[in-house]
């Protein structure tokens, strides 16, 4: 696990969270891969566009990581259910400190199956 990992997702959800779509993307690679049960989309502009119009604020909680891979457990919350909170987890990609896919999933569990993390991958 790199440290350097960690810090650039953590980074990712702080710009995300604050709405600041120009360090969101300069902590993204060009051709960044964005999916979740929707489907998925590739490139800063589908990050842009998924940004601006998601409405969503996602808080960090566990983190689980391995060779480039950060799977986190996150507490969501859409702009239009301010009063309701879902637990989800997202896994992301971190190549050359920069999120080269973010792939959320509707529980951690699912999450660290589709990538081969567990437990014994938590971050302290």
């Amino acid at each position: 696990m790199s440290t350097s990992e960690v810090a650039t997702v953590l980074a990712w959800h702080d710009a995300l969270n604050d709405n600041d779509v120009d360090t969101l993307l300069e902590l993204s690679s060009d051709d960044i891969e964005v999916g979740g049960q929707e489907g998925a989309a590739q490139g800063l502009r589908a990050l842009r566009e998924w940004a601006t119009t998601a409405g969503v604020t996602l808080v960090p909680g566990r983190m689980f990581a391995f060779e480039g891979v950060v799977v986190v457990e996150q507490e969501a919350t859409w702009s239009g259910k301010a009063d309701e909170t879902s637990t989800v987890a997202s896994a992301f990609r971190v190549v050359h400190d920069q999120v080269t896919a973010v792939f959320r999933h509707p529980d951690l569990e699912s999450a660290l199956e589709a990538t081969d993390l567990s437990e014994d991958d938590l971050v302290d």
